[in-house]
């Protein structure tokens, strides 16, 4: 037998008086579905517990919300179980009185596949975050008078990828004395020049 918490029943008791019937509701339902569920408290409002979170209810100023956990897994990411964008945590909709829910089969239909997931394991496939580029060096000022003197070095510098750019510019701004950063600026313009990269001697033919 699952287990109620009397957190929910004071919730509901205080509740405005249109969600009442509601989240009675909702709760009959979970506990059709999972007969051994456990209610517990979570965040400020009641949620139903099986193998983790299995959904969650909450009555606001002007309506209701029912979660299920791993929604997104049921329905679609961000998507209600009428396949609308979720506006709101529920996956309902705005639930206003119990006309606005769907029926009772289609709610326990969602329910018992959330079970299945929540005992299985299932997670959302994480979506891979796109990397950023990376920002470019700005060219110093010593790198920029070098080549206005060489076109060819130039034009050069400008075809290398952002990478082999950074190559040459780390390079010549990590010299500690100028006579250093000299000899490399004289080196990177005859390498230019030949069109090669900084790192051309470690690069595989």
């Amino acid at each position: 037998m699952g287990q109620k918490d009397p957190r929910v029943d004071a919730y509901i008791d205080q509740a405005p008086e249109y969600a009442r019937p509601v989240l009675r509701h909702l709760r009959e339902l979970v506990h059709t579905a999972c007969p051994d569920v456990e209610e517990g408290w979570k965040w400020s409002m009641p949620h139903f517990l099986k193998d983790g979170i299995l959904c969650s209810m909450a009555g606001f100023k002007n309506h209701c919300a029912f979660n299920i956990w791993r929604g997104e897994l049921i329905f679609g990411e961000g998507l209600t179980a009428a396949g609308r964008a979720k506006e709101t945590m529920g996956r309902y909709g705005r639930v206003r009185s119990l006309a606005d829910l769907p029926p009772d089969a289609e709610i326990l239909g969602h329910l018992r596949t959330a079970l299945h997931l929540g005992a299985t394991g299932a997670k959302k496939k994480a979506s891979p975050r796109p990397k950023a580029p990376a920002a470019e060096l700005p060219v110093p000022g010593c790198v920029t008078t070098a080549l206005a003197a060489h076109p060819a070095a130039r034009d050069q510098f400008t075809r290398l990828s952002p990478s082999h750019r950074k190559e040459y510019i780390e390079w010549i701004t990590e010299a500690k004395t100028d006579p250093t950063r000299q000899k490399r600026l004289a080196t990177m313009v005859e390498w230019l020049t030949e069109g090669k990269s900084r790192n051309w001697k470690y690069q595989k033919c």
